[in-house]
């Protein structure tokens, strides 16, 4: 028992160390961007727009369209983006904190290094998506593994093998 408290300890103190890190990168390199704060964006076209570093704290995002979007480094805290449609989007690097993504299209989505803690992705589509070292919380993780599947078209990465799925 006590084994499993420091390695969870060690990996909680792991998580909260990356994201930070991951956090002040994007606080950084947001600092000329825009920010859709506090914003309702439902069901609007934001495809293949360039997003990165901007921040979208607690901001309504359902069913919009961010297909083909660069969102790296993007701070998605507290957002709603059930139903939204993010096929291809790279959010490598960003930090997608208690967001809602339930029922979301991440088909070929980029995650790399992204922090998706206390995020919920229920019914997400998530073939094709790279979770090479992101982080999010394990019961997500086992949850995608159930419908991981496919490649990602740009990093070459297999959907299960990113998400560390047995």
């Amino acid at each position: 028992m006590g084994r499993r408290l420091i390695a969870g300890l060690m990996t909680l103190l792991l998580s909260i160390s990356l994201s930070l890190s991951s956090w002040a990168g994007a606080a950084w390199a947001q600092a000329n961007t825009v920010n859709y704060n506090s914003t309702d964006l439902r069901g609007r076209d934001l495809s293949n727009t360039d997003f990165v570093g901007t921040t979208f704290v607690n901001a309504n995002m359902r069913q919009s369209d961010f297909h083909g979007a660069n969102l790296q480094g993007a701070i998605l805290t507290k957002g709603i983006l059930s139903e939204a449609n993010l096929q291809g989007a790279n959010l490598t690097g960003a930090l997608v904190d208690r967001v809602n993504l339930m029922g979301a299209d991440l088909t070929d989505v980029i995650l790399v290094e992204a922090t998706l803690s206390s995020t919920r992705l229920q019914n997400a589509k998530i073939t094709g998506a790279d979770f090479t070292d992101a982080i999010l919380d394990r019961s997500e993780a086992i949850a995608l593994c159930q419908r991981a599947e496919g490649t990602n078209p740009v990093t070459g990465a297999l959907t299960r093998e990113s998400l560390g799925c047995r």
